[in-house]
Formats: structure tokens, sequence, C-alpha cells
């Protein structure tokens, strides 16, 4: 009794997006989605609400306009389902597919994509407008590594007191910085004021 009990809530559980009418038999046929909701618009066999709908095939054939129940027994024939592509279009339009194989290969493209995906951080090299050559070099060394581990440079250089009056100075050395690392990066925002502070963005250069 404990035992039903236990797979009787797992099974309400697992019934809350299905249709109650197409529960059980798509439970012991283990195909859980055939009325399950696939995405806000995107419906999946019994799940479908339109009477009538626009066919096409698994191979890109045009069925017609059939009746839903015409178009159920169609994706049943073939042991597929029927997935609704265009629920807008007057009528709806469903394609006929493998949908279990079709989500398996779009997860799988999603996947590569992502580990493809390069990430790009942003980096900061702080400096000031009376910078001596020392802590340039070492500034521009940095700057240098992060450019070539691909990432963005932003350089920022804070003006404090009277130094304001001066903004040359600092966008001189921001120059000087962008001319150095010219074999490595682009600039991708050139010197600007924001505030009491000027930044440059550099971008690693691309190789063509």
């Amino acid at each position: 009794m404990y035992k039903f009990v236990a797979v009787w809530n797992t099974v309400t559980e697992l019934a809350g997006t299905l249709c109650a009418r197409q529960f059980f038999s798509a439970l012991f046929s283990q195909k859980l989605w055939r009325c399950m909701t696939i995405a806000k618009d995107m419906m999946v066999n019994d799940g479908i609400r339109a009477r009538e709908l626009r066919v096409i095939g698994s191979n890109g054939e045009q069925v017609g306009v059939v009746t839903k129940a015409e178009a159920l027994k169609l994706a049943e024939a073939t042991n597929q389902d029927l997935v609704l592509v265009s629920p807008n279009a007057n009528p709806p339009v469903a394609r006929i597919m493998d949908y279990g194989k079709f989500r398996f290969e779009q997860q799988k493209r999603e996947r590569e994509a992502r580990k493809n995906q390069k990430v790009v951080n942003i980096k900061e090299v702080r400096l000031s407008p009376s910078i001596d050559e020392n802590d340039f070099q070492t500034k521009m060394r940095n700057a240098r590594k992060f450019l070539e581990k691909g990432d963005k440079v932003k350089a920022s250089i804070r003006f404090r007191g009277r130094a304001i009056t001066h903004k040359e100075i600092g966008q001189k050395v921001l120059d000087r910085l962008s001319s150095e690392l010219s074999d490595v990066s682009t600039i991708e925002s050139h010197p600007r004021m924001d505030g009491r502070s000027m930044f440059l963005m550099l971008a690693p250069k691309t190789e063509k």
C-alpha cells in the first residue's frame, strides 16, 4: 500500500503538464511528451488544440490541410510525432517528425555552441598622468598578456585635484599605450572622459 502511494505521488508530479485524458496511455508507452506543451506557442501531438492543420511530411513534402485527428493518424502510422511549428498561420502548420530525435540533436548543437563559445573578459589597467617609465612598462606588459590571452583591456587614468585641468597629459599616456600595443590590439574605444577619469578600451587583434 505504501509503495503504491509513493508511486502514485511520483506519477502525479509527472502528470502536471500532461493532458489528463492521455496520461496513462502515454505513461505506459513511454512517450510522455505526446501531449506536453513544448514551448509557449509550440505543442506536440494531443497537446495541439487546432482542429485543422496544414501538415508537412517528415521528408518536407506538403500533405495539405487535414483535421487534427487525421494528422495524428499519419504521424502514428510512421511512429513519429506531430509537432506544431507555426501556430499563428491560418491554418496552423504542423510537421511530422521524430520529436525525441529532433530535441536530442537540438540539445547536442546547443551544447557544442556553448563549448565553442569564447568568453571575453575585460581586464583593467590603471595608470596615472605622471606615471614613471618603469611603472608604465609594467602596466604595458600586463596589458599585453591580457590581450594575448584574448581578453579586452580597459586602460584608465584618474585625475586627482587640479590635474583635471591637464587632461591632454593623461591622453598622451593612453595614446602611447595603444601605440605600443598596436601589434596585438585594436582600439575599440578611443580615450574619453567619464567624470574625473579617462578610459581607453583595447580589443585583441583578430587573426585574418
